[in-house]
């Protein structure tokens, strides 16, 4: 039987079986569960670096970072029509691959969503440690895992009616800021040329702007969660793939929008950004409250720090799938596959994810760097996985030739072969270090896979 045949069959069995999740979420939940993990106001965290590395072009930087990963959301739309699974680029690489492809691309991946809810724990905390300085960063970053941990065993539509909230307040925050924004700079001018968020300040070095779309990605991680509720959505996969190209195009608007504000509001320069990197990571929220005052800024970082909660509320529910998916098929320890019959969700996944969640954003915070170091390995795991899922999409359709679609060589073929290509420029520019911990993931992974298959012979 065929990877979409299974898929099938699997999504027709009767909810609560064992081993199979309750298709309980439609296209809008979909959409904020996407949307949450991503955050509507993620580009503000690294304003100021993308401002510094582009010499200010950072809304074309979006641009360009929209573009890339159109790519890869095309690639999955295809994929989750044809593999309605939860394990996502695991079951996508292993149909249009093989199974050593398979767990190449669900290991990697589970790096990207092991320590993308650690960066966004590790946010929240310290987000709200910069309201509240008596209390520590790692109190607010346990709370945190302890609350969205709960929310996820309780079930994954007890979770979306939260998360719908807590977008909906992130929108309309990050809303309140744009309309003051433009009122300000309609009344007082900007302190940058208006299309300097395109243009750039002084020369424009595309160089540049490349270096800095590497670093831009990182913002739209979290679209391709989506395909982890494969399983779960009440249209099937035509659902997730239309939700993750919507979830794509949204988050894009929001960055381009409150990038462009930003810079016209910032009064430092992005000469002054580089020469100063300490300034980079609040320079948005500087800008905000130097402008718009400080009750904005209060408000902008508290409805960040929660946004980041739930953020890594979905990147725990999407690793616990991945998890689920791979222990179905031996590749992980089999307990992990147990969903359970009660809540419909793979409980134990979800509190492997947890801990691992909490060892790491909990190193973190006892290191100066800890946040840097998260998200300097961010990028690789992420990265390479998508790669795996263009490769699927090539393999699946013209060289399997199982897709129910007609085999295009355009369609199938250039597209895909173009986002592995977009995929792996950003890929190189990554930092050196997080090249090295991804390639040691990556045997790490090989090992793993060699021993469980050896016993399994």
């Amino acid at each position: 039987m065929s990877s979409s045949a299974e898929g099938a069959t699997g999504a027709k069995g009767a909810a609560g079986k064992s081993g199979e999740l309750h298709r309980s979420i439609g296209l809008t939940e979909l959409v904020f569960i996407g949307l949450v993990f991503i955050g509507p106001a993620a580009a503000v965290g690294v304003f100021g670096t993308l401002d510094a590395n582009s010499g200010g072009a950072v809304a074309l930087v979006y641009v360009v970072a929209t573009i890339v990963m159109s790519f890869t959301a095309v690639s999955y739309m295809r994929m989750s029509r044809e593999i309605p699974r939860a394990g996502t680029v695991f079951a996508y690489a292993s149909a249009g691959i093989g199974p050593r492809a398979g767990f190449s691309a669900g290991w990697m991946i589970l790096l990207d969503y092991l320590f993308i809810p650690s960066v966004a724990y590790l946010f929240t905390g310290i987000a709200l440690n910069s309201i509240f300085p008596s209390i520590p960063v790692w109190l607010f970053t346990g709370i945190a895992v302890i609350l969205t941990t709960g929310l996820n065993l309780a079930g994954v539509k007890i979770a979306s009616r939260v998360i719908t909230l807590v977008v909906v307040i992130e929108v309309l925050v990050l809303g309140l800021v744009l309309v003051l924004g433009i009122i300000f700079l309609a009344a007082n001018g900007p302190s940058r040329d208006w299309l300097s968020p395109l243009t750039g300040v002084g020369a424009f070095s595309i160089t540049a702007v490349l270096a800095a779309v590497s670093v831009a990605v990182l913002s739209y991680l979290g679209f391709d969660s989506l395909a982890t509720f494969a399983e779960e959505a009440k249209g099937g996969p035509k659902i997730v793939g239309r939700a993750t190209l919507v979830c794509l195009i949204l988050a894009g608007v929001f960055f381009v929008a409150q990038t462009w504000v930003g810079s016209l509001l910032s009064p430092v320069s992005p000469a002054e950004l580089q020469a100063n990197p300490e300034l980079e990571g609040a320079a948005y929220y500087d800008a905000v409250d130097a402008t718009l005052g400080t009750w904005v800024h209060w408000l902008l970082a508290l409805a960040k720090a929660v946004g980041a909660a739930f953020s890594a509320m979905i990147g725990q529910a999407a690793g616990s799938r991945i998890l689920m998916d791979m222990g179905r098929k031996g590749q992980v320890p089999k307990f992990l596959s147990q969903v359970s019959p009660r809540t419909g969700v793979p409980w134990k996944g979800i509190l492997v994810a947890a801990v691992g969640n909490v060892i790491v954003a909990g190193w973190a915070t006892t290191r100066a760097d800890g946040l840097d170091q998260l998200t300097s390995i961010v990028n690789v795991g992420a990265l390479s996985a998508f790669i795996f899922v263009q490769a699927s999409v090539v393999g699946y359709f013209l060289v399997k030739r199982k897709g129910s679609e007609t085999p295009s060589w355009f369609t199938h073929g250039a597209i895909p072969i173009i986002g592995a290509i977009l995929l792996a420029i950003v890929l190189v520019s990554a930092n050196p270090l997080a090249l090295i911990i991804g390639a040691v993931w990556l045997a790490i992974g090989l090992v793993v896979y060699l021993v469980r298959n050896r016993r399994r012979v």
